[in-house]
C-alpha cells in the first residue's frame, strides 16, 4: 500500500501537514499552487498550519507533497502523535514555539546593549564598536536565520512580504557596518556616533548601523513569537471535543459484564450505563429508565426522559436511573465524532485575515527596492564616486527597514489584550481583530449564554390557606431525596429560602411520574399532575391555571400535595441572566442585530427573546443547524458573530466570522472561538467587541505613523541627505510613538 492510499480518506480527501509558512500570503500562494493541479480542490489553513485537499482522478499524495515544495514550502502526512518519556504527547508545534522564544530571549539579552552604545554617546567607550559587532552578529545571521530563509523563497516565487523587507533592510545594515568597520575608519579606536540634529552629506564610511539591524530582528521576533503562541491553540478544540466521550464502558456479554476501553465497543454490543456516568457511544435503550443530560450536545437545558426503546448519544450524561443500552453506531459514525467533523470543516473553511503590514510591505516593498537602485543609478550615472552613490543605495534601504511597522501590531495586541484580560476578555490573535470591524450580526445561544443553564426554582404557586415556608420544606425534602436534575433545582430552591431541609421516611421514585414519601409526619407526593390524581388529589382551579399558565412559556411546573390535598406547583426553569437585557442593549448600540439561536423549543425561546429584548428567534435546531444558520446568515451578506458555551456551539463558533465563548462553558466551545469571555456575563461579549474595534484601530494607526516616518525618511535617504544619527534618533521616536499610542489601551473603558 502506498503512502497516497493510506492518506486517502473517504470521498478522496486527505490532510496535509504544512511547513514554512510565515504569514496569511503563504497559505494563499500554497492554496493557489494545489488548486491548479486538475481535479484538486485545497484549503489551506495558516492557524492550525493545515492542508485540506480534496482530490480526484489520477492524484495522488506525493503529486500534492510535490506541488507545495516546488511552492518553496514542505508538506507531510500528519505524523503520528509523539510521545516523551513521561508518556505525554509531543506536539511539533510545541518544539517550534520553544526554538522561537530562545531567537527572542537571545536576540533580547544580545540588543538591548547594542541600542544603549549607539543612542547614548556616554557609553561608547573606545572600541565599542567592536563590542557591538559580537554581540549584534549571532542576532542578524542566527536569530534573524527565519526571516531570511523566508526572504529567499520569496524571491524564488518572485514575491515581496514583511520577510523580505526584513531580511533586505537587515543585512544591508550588518553589510554596511561590516565595510564601514573594516575598509572604512568606523573601526579606528575611539569612533564616536555623535548626537547631531543635521542633514548633511556623507559618504558613510565612519558610520554602523549594527543597532538598527540587531533592534528590528527582536521587535519582529517577539511579534512572531506572540502570533505563534495563539496559533498553537488553533487545533485544541478538536481534542476537547474527542476527550468528552467516555474512556471505558461496562459491556455485558454472554451475560458477563467487563470494564473495556470504549473504543473496542462494536455494534449491537450491551453495554451499561449507571447514574452519573457518560453514555459511551451512539445506541438504543433496551432496558431501564432514565433522565438523561443532553444539553452539552442539543443545549436543551432540561434532561430528557428515555426508556426502553428510545435512543441515546454517546458522551451524554445519564443523571437518574440504571440503563441497558445496546450500540448502534460506533467510531467516527457517532454524532460526537460528526461535530468534531463539523468543528474541523469550519475551522479550514475560516479564511486568515491577511496582516495589516503583511499587505503594506507587499506594495512598500517593491517600492523602497526600486528607489534604493534608483538611487544608486542616479548617484553613479551623475560622476559621484561610487562610495557615495552606495552609501545613498543602502540608506535607502535601511531607512525602510520597519523598524516601527515591526511594533505596530505586537504593541497593540499585548496591551489591547492585557486590558481585555483585566475586563474578562482573552483575544487570540491579530486576526480576532479584523474580525470585528465588519461585524453587523450577533448571534446569541441561549442556553447558559443568555441564561445560566441551569434548572432553578423560580416560583412557588400555594393553594389557598397553604404556608409558603411550609411548602418548600416538606417538597423541598422530598426533591432531595432524588437524582433527577429538576427535583434537585427543587431542593436547591427550597434550601436557599428555609435553610436545612428534614429527612424522608419511605421514599419512592415512581418510574416517570415523580416521588412520594413521608416528611415530618406528612404523606408527600410530587411529580406530574397523574401522580397526584393516583393519590385523589385533584389541583383547585387556580393551580391548575398557575401550572397552566408556566408550561406556556416553556417552564416545567411540578405539582405537589400532602396530607391528602394537592396544594402547591412548583416552577422550574432556565432563569435568564440579569446582564441578558442590558447586554443586548448595548450590541444594539454598537450597531448590531442580535439573534437567538437555540436548541431549545420555539415557546422557551420566544420568551426568553421577548425578556431581554431580542426581536430574531431561530429556535428547535441542532448542532449541525447551527452551522447552517451561521451559514445562511452569512451568504445573505451579514458578518456573523458568535457568542456560545456549550460542546454543540463548538462548529457553529467556528463556522462564525467571529466566535466568542463563555469561559463558564466547556473547554471544546472555548478552543474553537476567538475570543473567550472569562466571566460567563454576556455584557462583557460587548465589551469584546469594542475593545477589539478599539486595538484595531490603534494598530491602524500605528502602521499609518510607522509607513509615514519610513515614506518621509527615504527621499532623505535616496538624496543623501540622511544623517545616520538622525535616521536612529527619528526611528526612536517612530517607535515611541507607536508604544505610547498603544499605550493609551490601558485607559480603555466600556461604554455603559
Amino acid at each position: 500500500m502506498t503512502s497516497a492510499d493510506l492518506a486517502t480518506t473517504r470521498d478522496g480527501t486527505v490532510e496535509l501537514a504544512i511547513g514554512g509558512m510565515t504569514c496569511a500570503s503563504c497559505a494563499a500562494r500554497i492554496e493557489k499552487k494545489l488548486n491548479k493541479i486538475d481535479g484538486v480542490t485545497a484549503t489551506v489553513n495558516y492557524a492550525t498550519e493545515k492542508a485540506k485537499v480534496t482530490f480526484a482522478g489520477s492524484v495522488s499524495t506525493d503529486d500534492l507533497v510535490t506541488a507545495v515544495e516546488n511552492a518553496g514550502y514542505t508538506a507531510a502526512l500528519p505524523a503520528p502523535p509523539a510521545t516523551d518519556e513521561s508518556g505525554a504527547t509531543e506536539d511539533p508545534r510545541d518544539r517550534d514555539l520553544a526554538e522561537l522564544r530562545t531567537r527572542l530571549i537571545v536576540s533580547a539579552l544580545l540588543s538591548i546593549p547594542v541600542i544603549a552604545m549607539a543612542m547614548v554617546p556616554a557609553l561608547q567607550f573606545d572600541n565599542w564598536q567592536w563590542l557591538s559587532l559580537t554581540l549584534a552578529a549571532p542576532v542578524i545571521v542566527w536569530a534573524g536565520l527565519p526571516f531570511h530563509r523566508a526572504a529567499w523563497t520569496n524571491l524564488r516565487h518572485g514575491a515581496a512580504t514583511m520577510d523580505t523587507l526584513i531580511s533586505l533592510g537587515t543585512t544591508a545594515a550588518f553589510a554596511w557596518s561590516l565595510y564601514a568597520l573594516f575598509f572604512g575608519t568606523a573601526g579606528a579606536p575611539g569612533m564616536k556616533h555623535a548626537f547631531e540634529f543635521t542633514i548633511n552629506r556623507m559618504d558613510g564610511a565612519a558610520n554602523i548601523y549594527l543597532e538598527v539591524a540587531a533592534g528590528v530582528i527582536t521587535f519582529v521576533l517577539a511579534g512572531r513569537y506572540f502570533e505563534a503562541k495563539s496559533k498553537r491553540t488553533a487545533g485544541a478544540a478538536l481534542r476537547a471535543l474527542l476527550e468528552l466521550g467516555a474512556k471505558e464502558v461496562s459491556v455485558l456479554r454472554d451475560g458477563v459484564e467487563s470494564r473495556i476501553p470504549a473504543d473496542q465497543l462494536s455494534i449491537d454490543d450491551l453495554f451499561m450505563v449507571r447514574p452519573g456516568e457518560k453514555i459511551a457511544t451512539d445506541g438504543v435503550v433496551v432496558e431501564g429508565s432514565s433522565a438523561v443530560d443532553m444539553s452539552m450536545l442539543t443545549g436543551e437545558s432540561v434532561p430528557v426522559e428515555v426508556s426502553v426503546g428510545d435512543d441515546v448519544v454517546g458522551a451524554t450524561v445519564n443523571a437518574g436511573g440504571r440503563l441497558v443500552v445496546r450500540a448502534r453506531r460506533v467510531g467516527v459514525d457517532t454524532q460526537l465524532s460528526q461535530m468534531a467533523a463539523l468543528v474541523e470543516d469550519a475551522q479550514n473553511g475560516k479564511a486568515e485575515v491577511q496582516r495589516l503590514a503583511d499587505r503594506i510591505a507587499g506594495v512598500f516593498v517593491p517600492i523602497a527596492i526600486a528607489i534604493s537602485v534608483a538611487a544608486l543609478g542616479y548617484w553613479i550615472g551623475t560622476g559621484n564616486p561610487l562610495q557615495v552613490a552606495f552609501t545613498a543605495a543602502v540608506a535607502v534601504l535601511i531607512i525602510a527597514c520597519p523598524c516601527a511597522l515591526g511594533l505596530a501590531t505586537p504593541t497593540a495586541l499585548l496591551v489591547g489584550t492585557g486590558r481585555g484580560a483585566q475586563l474578562g476578555v482573552l483575544i487570540k490573535g491579530p486576526e480576532v481583530l479584523e474580525s470585528t470591524r465588519g461585524v453587523d450580526t450577533i448571534v446569541l445561544d441561549k442556553t447558559g449564554t443568555v441564561t445560566t443553564g441551569k434548572m432553578t426554582l423560580l416560583d412557588v404557586v400555594t393553594a389557598d390557606g397553604v404556608d409558603r415556608d411550609e411548602a418548600l420544606r416538606l417538597v423541598g425534602a422530598l426533591e432531595n431525596a432524588s437524582e433527577h436534575p429538576i427535583a434537585q433545582a427543587v431542593a436547591a430552591g427550597a434550601a436557599g429560602s428555609v435553610g436545612t431541609l428534614p429527612g424522608v421516611e419511605d421514599f419512592v421514585n415512581v418510574e416517570g411520574k415523580g416521588v412520594q414519601g413521608i416528611v415530618d409526619g406528612h404523606a408527600v407526593v410530587a411529580g406530574r399532575e397523574s401522580l397526584l390524581a393516583d393519590w385523589s388529589q385533584h389541583l383547585p382551579q387556580d393551580l391548575a391555571d398557575a401550572k397552566r399558565a408556566a408550561e406556556q412559556l416553556g417552564r416545567t411546573a411540578i405539582a405537589a400535595g400532602w396530607d391528602g390535598q394537592a396544594r402547591a406547583v412548583f416552577v422550574v426553569a432556565d432563569a435568564i441572566k440579569d446582564t441578558s437585557a442590558d447586554a443586548v442593549r448595548r450590541f444594539k448600540q454598537l450597531g448590531l442585530t442580535p439573534v437567538l439561536l437555540t436548541g431549545d423549543n420555539e415557546t422557551v425561546a420566544r420568551t426568553v427573546a421577548e425578556q431581554v429584548g431580542i426581536d430574531t428567534v431561530i429556535a428547535e435546531v441542532l448542532p449541525g443547524d447551527k452551522v447552517d444558520a451561521i451559514k445562511e446568515l452569512q451568504a445573505s451578506g451579514k458578518v456573523v458573530a458568535m457568542v456560545g458555551d456549550g460542546v454543540n456551539d463548538a462548529a457553529a463558533l467556528a463556522q462564525a466570522d467571529l466566535g466568542l465563548a463563555m469561559g463558564t462553558g466547556t473547554d471544546v466551545a472555548i478552543e474553537a472561538a476567538d475570543i473567550t469571555l472569562v466571566r460567563g456575563d454576556l455584557r462583557s461579549a460587548a465589551d469584546a467587541i469594542e475593545l477589539s474595534r478599539r486595538t484595531l484601530r490603534t494598530i491602524k494607526g500605528n502602521l499609518f505613523w510607522a509607513f509615514a516616518y519610513n515614506a518621509a525618511a527615504i527621499p532623505l535617504a535616496a538624496a543623501g541627505l540622511l544623517n545616520p544619527m538622525l535616521a536612529g534618533a527619528a526611528m526612536a521616536f517612530s517607535s515611541v510613538f507607536v508604544v505610547s499610542n498603544s499605550l493609551r489601551l490601558r485607559r480603555f473603558s466600556p461604554s455603559s
